[in-house]
């Protein structure tokens, strides 16, 4: 496809992706040619999309767009959430959602939807909800494939293509997840009515992010993100320390293995917030720790099992 279309890779997977959902191959001047088109249409019969196991679809749109990062160079704040990391935020959410009967989740930088529809699968197989959720960006390439993503697997998530740093016309919802892109925000009078943002200067994007995600939870809801390891320690930490007193509770804050980066400015750590409201109260002790390697089972195992008794006794009781 990429080579008939004279295209990216990516470009090629989405209009692929597109095609296969549709159940035919879209023809524009005279291109695909009709060979390539009888290969595609022989290659799409092969799979049965309304049958199409849900983890299958979201690793093999996956594996898509490991092979479209490889070919095309694309940019570090477009790559996917690994697996093991998307595993364990829905593994530490679905305690604090397993009450509840109707969930609806917010991604304000979805991306390929990758670790959202990790979080989605994970929690309607371990929690009793009506699972829904929102997913916003601004690049309509990485839309494009979430689109593919959510409806391969037949996830409820509607995709918004707008700044998220901008009027969100979203309800408010129960919980926010996101790999947070990581740099500054070019528009600064966009943003001058931001707590988060810098006194002179472009501010973080990841802050900013912060803050508007929160905005949008209820009150008393709880956001889970990744975040720099150096969150709290860049000159910038400030004005998002400020806003934190004011506005949410820090609950944890958990650095991922040093081992899954190639260098420590890049090391990432989960940081669960809850909003200030309802019921909402810091915990008895926020949880602040470094997951073991992920290739030491039994020390995960002993870490993970830590978490829990964290979140049950300290967080949630």
């Amino acid at each position: 496809m990429k080579t008939a279309l004279d295209t990216s890779y990516l470009d090629a997977f989405i209009e692929s992706g597109d095609n296969l959902i549709a159940g035919n191959v879209q023809v524009e001047d005279d291109v695909p040619d009709a060979d390539t088109i009888q290969k595609l249409q022989a290659l799409y019969a092969q799979v049965d999309v309304a049958t199409l196991p849900k983890e299958v679809a979201r690793q093999a749109v996956q594996l898509s767009m490991l092979k479209a990062i490889q070919e095309d160079k694309i940019q570090g704040n477009h790559q996917m959430t690994p697996d093991t990391i998307g595993m364990v935020m829905g593994y530490l959410i679905i305690r604090l959602v397993e009450h509840q009967s109707q969930l609806t989740i917010l991604d304000p930088a979805v991306g390929t939807a990758n670790l959202l529809t990790t979080i989605l699968n994970q929690l309607t197989d371990e929690t009793p909800a009506t699972v829904s959720a929102i997913g916003i960006d601004n690049d309509d390439s990485m839309l494009s494939v979430a689109d593919i993503n959510t409806t391969l697997q037949r996830v409820p998530v509607e995709l918004q293509h707008q700044d998220a740093l901008g009027d969100l016309l979203v309800p408010a919802v129960d919980l926010v997840v996101s790999d947070l892109p990581i740099g500054y925000y070019p528009l600064d009078d966009k943003v001058t009515s931001f707590k988060t943002r810098s006194e002179s200067g472009h501010s973080y994007v990841h802050h900013l992010l912060l803050e508007q995600a929160m905005q949008a939870v209820k009150p008393g809801g709880f956001g889970i993100f990744l975040v720099p390891s150096q969150l709290f320690s860049s000159p910038e930490a400030k004005s998002l320390l400020g806003w934190l007193q004011e506005s949410a509770y820090l609950q944890s804050f958990l650095a991922l293995p040093k081992d899954l980066f190639t260098a420590q400015s890049a090391e990432k750590s989960i940081l669960l917030l809850q909003r200030h409201g309802e019921h909402a109260k810091q915990a008895k002790k926020v949880m602040i720790g470094e997951f073991p390697s992920f290739k030491d089972q039994t020390a995960f195992s002993k870490f993970i099992a830590e978490m829990v008794d964290w979140e049950l006794n300290d967080l949630l009781k």
